[in-house]
């Protein structure tokens, strides 16, 4: 059923029951949706909030026109039902995050005559515990950050001094490196070890890893205290580097629990609409996760936090601990807490470990929103500094790019970055296939493509307020013509042409340039200042750009390949002869036995045989 989202709405005949309600503005645009379970007591809530500043929702008063509920039979129904219209109807003020997809960890390949330890990313969170990789292999972490893991490799190697070196080195170096004397490495590569000691050390290493260090930890102090029993006072001090460097690795980061409990710890800071959350995930005492998410939200704090927990979880991506500690209290807890699952917990902590973690969750989620603060205002003064360059009244808010990519004028495809408020904004990303365009002409190329981004623009009410084209004057002019053509007469556009060095003849020195841009109807280009702000944003523009078209690029020219490669008798050369001629796949589909055959290396037989398996 669906009623009028007003002040004096009767919600006398919404159900109390479980379900889900749908907030949409004009038009039927869905603003948000969400669960509950009991329709009747949520939306009463929500119409308290409008009076209430403090807890005021700016859309639900200014934007909503009308709310939808749809009745289920159980909580856990509404949990599901509210996770597929999310991700169908994609809501602007729900939260989306997306899942980490990989882990850092430390491997061990117990199959190298003499095993090193190596910085990897694995794929299952399940890797937290050592485990076999083939029978002969070990995992270890995972690891909050790729900065703790270096910083426990290197001091691992000051308790047990394995090798780092590829087996390329080791099988040809003749001396030791300069790690050996610092004693860092116990050189296997010349023979100063043999396999039985260094078999020795690498099981240390995975004790220590493992987390069970105390051996090596007695063997350590015991050798400490006899060197200063002997009055070796600076081999002593070398022991004792070496047990706070092993101390240093077992110690994990941060506040570790004491108990073994699955708990995850979820906090938050925000300013404005602006939130961050942090999440460390503690198994078996130790730090498994660490990951940190941003969104927006004009939710109250429990709202928010109710929403963003139901993100985090939803659908099965990550484990549901046995207890979730949280700053406040969700709304509407006892309805989360029955979808999570029967075993899970949820703890606001007023002292003790719990409080500890909670308060390390939020530090990071504090570092993390004023990191973003800084970086958002380099970014405006970025575009402040453009917009006075290139003429605008105001910053750009929305910033497009474009790049061409293509093999010897085959294949040709094109690729659309867009920059909003000087972040990328990934679901303004477009790709192209150049298709009225012959052989290799970057010019007409970069045209197409241009003018189909901007009619779909005009279009759709999506205009950019500003076009970046990867290439110089001639460039700019192809991209001039399209915006004529498209009708997007009020889109600033420049061309962005790389930094070079050229040679002077007579003088026999070289002369280099900085990055230029060239201005619609100005001969002269204009050098951007080295470490300028505008520069460095305009480069991200035009390397985000060619990395995604070249991304394309890469993708098709293995699908063509596929087609080509399968025919009996094309290879590499005779399919790279084919694709020069032709300039696609489709065009050696089209092309008569003679034209194939007039092709070096494609005879009559051959050329019948292309067309059998292109489809002739």
């Amino acid at each position: 059923m669906s009623i009028p989202w007003t002040a004096d709405a009767d919600l006398s005949g919404v159900p109390e029951r479980p379900g889900v309600y749908v907030f949409k503005g004009a038009e039927g645009k869905v603003l948000y949706v969400g669960k509950a379970a009991n329709l009747r007591a949520r939306l009463s809530n929500y119409r308290r909030m409008a009076t209430d500043e403090r807890q005021n929702v700016r859309f639900m008063e200014k934007d909503a026109r009308e709310v939808e509920t749809i009745v289920t039979r159980t909580e856990k129904e509404a949990f599901l039902l509210e996770d597929s219209l999310i991700k169908t109807r994609k809501p602007p003020h729900n939260i989306r995050l997306k899942d980490d997809k990989s882990f850092l960890m430390i491997r061990l390949d117990l199959d190298e005559r003499f095993p090193r330890l190596k910085f990897v990313r694995a794929h299952s969170p399940k890797a937290a515990e050592p485990s076999a990789r083939g029978g002969r292999s070990r995992l270890f972490g995972p690891y909050a950050s790729a900065r703790r893991v270096r910083s426990t490799l290197e001091a691992l190697h000051r308790v047990v001094p394995l090798r780092d070196c590829p087996d390329i080195v080791l099988n040809h170096r003749t001396r030791p490196c300069l790690r050996h004397p610092l004693g860092l490495c116990s050189a296997p590569c010349v023979g100063l070890i043999g396999e039985g000691d260094y078999a020795q050390l690498v099981d240390k290493a995975a004790r220590v890893l493992a987390g069970d260090a105390s051996d090596v930890e007695r063997e350590l102090e015991r050798e400490m205290r006899e060197s200063a029993r002997r009055h070796e006072f600076e081999r002593a001090a070398v022991w004792r580097d070496r047990l706070a460097a092993l101390r240093g690795t077992i110690e994990g980061q941060g506040a570790l629990p004491r108990d073994k409990t699955r708990r995850d710890v979820v906090h938050f800071a925000r300013r404005g609409d602006e939130v961050v959350v942090h999440r460390l995930a503690f198994r078996d005492g130790r730090l498994a996760e660490s990951r940190t998410h941003a969104f927006r939200s004009q939710l109250p704090d429990g709202e928010m936090l109710h929403s963003a927990i139901t993100a985090l979880y939803a659908g099965g991506v990550r484990e549901v601990p046995e207890e979730l500690v949280v700053p406040v209290e969700p709304a509407d807890c006892p309805l989360l807490q029955g979808v999570l699952g029967a075993g899970v917990r949820i703890v606001v902590p007023r002292s003790g470990d719990r409080l500890r973690t909670l308060e390390l969750s939020g530090e990071n989620a504090r570092v993390e929103l004023l990191r973003r603060e800084r970086e958002s205002d380099v970014e405006q003064t970025a575009l402040a500094e453009l917009a006075g360059i290139v003429g605008l009244q105001a910053p750009p808010e929305v910033v497009d790019g474009f790049d061409i990519s293509n093999l010897q004028g085959t294949n040709v495809v094109a690729s659309r970055v867009r920059f909003r408020s000087g972040h990328p904004d990934k679901n303004g990303y477009r790709r192209f296939k150049v298709r009225n365009v012959e052989g290799q002409d970057d010019f007409a190329s970069m045209k197409e493509v241009v003018c189909r981004s901007l009619r779909r623009g005009v279009d759709e009410g999506d205009l950019p307020d500003l076009v970046v084209i990867d290439g110089g004057a001639a460039q700019l002019a192809s991209a001039l013509e399209a915006r004529e053509e498209a009708g997007a007469f009020d889109v600033a556009m420049i061309g962005l042409a790389k930094a070079r060095s050229e040679r002077n003849v007579k003088g026999k020195r070289a002369v280099a340039s900085e990055e230029r841009i060239f201005l619609p109807g100005k001969e002269e280009a204009i050098e951007l200042p080295r470490h300028g702000a505008a520069r460095h944003f305009l480069e991200r523009v035009r390397d985000e750009a060619h990395r995604f078209a070249i991304t394309y690029h890469r993708k098709e020219r293995g699908r063509i390949r596929s087609q080509l490669d399968s025919i009996p008798g094309v290879g590499s050369a005779k399919r790279r002869a084919l694709l020069v001629r032709f300039g696609s796949v489709q065009g050696v589909a089209k092309a008569s036995v003679e034209e194939l055959a007039a092709v070096p290396g494609i005879g009559r037989d051959l050329a019948r045989t292309i067309q059998e398996h292109l489809g002739r």
